[in-house]
């Protein structure tokens, strides 16, 4: 694909026993699992090594040792900075058409040799399953980079009119400093997005993955310079977020926030980065996508299997580790009995395991810290009133963070359980009298503070589009008859508003317009020589 060709999305693998593409994975898995790298951190194309260091251990076995991590001191980061502004001058004179060359290689790269190396990297590290995998740090992070430069192409054809004698051009600049890439663990895709889209239109990123995306991100970055990226275009800088970020928003060259994480963080980045406007050469970009309380609500003309796989794939694919995972749920009290049935039907032959066992649905959640916080939900759950733990509800940490996918009954629509987001495999649903469609509207219109993704389920046309217009500001990405979760480069551009973000929407042009700086061009052909305009004579 050339810089001028319309993108098509990459075609999920299928992984099937026997196929070529499992049998590499395998042997990449058994590689990584053999083998015990360092991840320095990568200024102006060097690695820095430090002192402080951690190992990332597989979140499914504590016994996996997959990295040992150098996280960066202020003085790297400080170097950092500097090689991004270095590093600018040349790249962001590169044309767009030099620039795009660099992506569209790193596509072609990770959609062949490097696949494996990211899947398995993804897998072990961020404890994917293979499909879960496959969707993200193949195909996802394929169709950004593509379909980004078609995006990009675009809005560099966007110009203005010009009339007779006037020549008229927008000259679409990249920012005047580096832009800052704070990235989550949930996603390589996310990752690698956000740190190449602001490159792409001519900006130097300075890059700050999760700790425990580490090793996916780190390999993703070499795959980047052997696509052809200048080094020193995007600086990688794991440590600790406070410190790192301190340094960035320190630096009168911060030009820009490129940010997926808790809402809680891009509330301080943001609080940290407008007590120090004045200290910057302009007025800095700030785009983030952070949390969400996801809604599936059903109406009594729900059709009762499609419902309870949505439900169940919505709700644990990833250990609810999704920003769009489904969170709470509103069902019909005709319809629970038969959607119960099924659900935890289903749920009886999920099975829960190292990701590498591909009979597996669902592996180990990230870490310690998220393990208790979802424990903490499922205790108070058992301890409430108006709550009912009717599936799950398991913890064990003894070899990995396994949590049990749940269902919690929840009487009470204003709980903590419908209100908070819990980003974990737990579903509570809430079960409603019939008749009362436009008041369970309202209800899941306004109980959280998020608007991240939705979903509504019903065969009834009138009672779909009274939702629709009642739950508009809801969710930014709102789905019916499907589940809130699986937005597609090119398909369904990504982001919420309300506390779920600045709704930048990833995987469209409306995310790139954020990292450019327009400048208007107009060239007179022949300019007047006289001050006096005809009816002064």
């Amino acid at each position: 694909m050339g810089p001028h060709s319309q993108p098509m999305n990459e075609p999920v693998l299928s992984y099937i026993r026997g196929s070529a593409e499992r049998e590499a994975l395998e042997r990449t898995l058994r590689d990584m699992s053999t083998t015990q790298i360092e991840i320095p951190a990568i200024v102006a194309g060097t690695e820095v090594r430090s002192d402080d260091t951690a190992t990332l251990t597989a979140p499914h076995n504590h016994d996996l040792a997959l990295a040992k991590v150098h996280r960066s001191s202020r003085d790297t980061v400080e170097q950092a900075i500097t090689a991004a502004v270095e590093a600018q001058r040349d790249w962001a004179d590169w044309t767009f058409e030099e620039r795009a060359t660099v992506f569209l290689r790193a596509a072609d790269l990770l959609a062949g040799p490097w696949r494996q190396t990211l899947n398995a990297a993804t897998m072990l590290g961020q404890s994917k399953t293979v499909y879960q995998a496959e969707i993200d740090s193949a195909c996802e992070l394929i169709d950004f980079l593509r379909f980004n430069v078609a995006f990009a192409k675009q809005i560099i054809e966007s110009q203005p009119l010009s009339s007779p004698g006037v020549s008229n051009q927008l000259d679409y600049r990249s920012l005047e400093g580096f832009v800052y890439a704070v990235t989550p663990f949930n996603f390589t895709a996310i990752g690698g997005n956000l740190a190449c889209a602001p490159a792409l239109m001519g900006n130097s990123v300075v890059w700050k993955p999760a700790a425990s995306a580490a090793l996916s991100n780190y390999l993703f970055l070499q795959l980047l310079h052997e696509a052809g990226l200048p080094r020193g275009v995007i600086n990688f800088v794991p440590g600790e977020a406070g410190a790192v970020s301190s340094a960035v928003v320190g630096s009168p060259h911060f030009a820009g926030l490129h940010f997926t994480g808790s809402t809680a963080v891009f509330d301080s980045l943001w609080n940290q980065i407008s007590e120090r406007l004045p200290e910057y050469a302009s007025y800095p970009r700030l785009v983030g996508e952070t949390g969400g309380k996801d809604f599936v609500l059903a109406h009594a003309s729900a059709d009762i299997d499609s419902l309870a796989v949505a439900l169940l794939r919505g709700a644990f694919e990833y250990q609810g580790q999704k920003c769009s995972a489904a969170s709470r749920a509103y069902i019909p009290k005709s319809i629970w009995p038969q959607v119960r049935e099924r659900l935890l039907d289903d749920l009886s032959r999920v099975k829960m395991g190292d990701v590498t066992d591909f009979q597996n649905f669902i592996g180990a959640v990230i870490d310690r810290k998220a393990f208790n916080r979802i424990r903490g939900f499922i205790e108070r759950a058992n301890e409430s009133t108006t709550a009912k733990v009717i599936a799950g509800g398991k913890t064990d940490d003894s070899r990995g963070f396994f949590v049990t996918p749940t269902v919690l009954l929840e009487e009470n629509p204003h709980s903590e359980l419908m209100q908070d987001e819990i980003f974990g495999p737990v579903l509570t649903v809430h079960v409603y009298e019939d008749g009362r469609w436009e008041d369970i509207l309202r209800l899941v219109d306004q109980t959280s503070s998020y608007a991240l993704t939705g979903a509504v389920f019903g065969q009834d046309r009138k009672a779909l589009q009274v939702a629709q217009k009642a739950l508009r500001h809801a969710a930014g990405n709102f789905y019916i008859n499907d589940k809130p979760t699986g937005a597609v480069v090119g398909q369904q551009p990504f982001g919420g508003a309300r506390r779920s973000g600045t709704n930048d929407k990833a995987g469209s042009y409306l995310n790139l317009l954020r990292w450019t700086s327009p400048r208007t061009i107009k060239e007179t052909s022949i300019p007047p020589t006289s001050f006096e305009y005809p009816y002064m004579k």
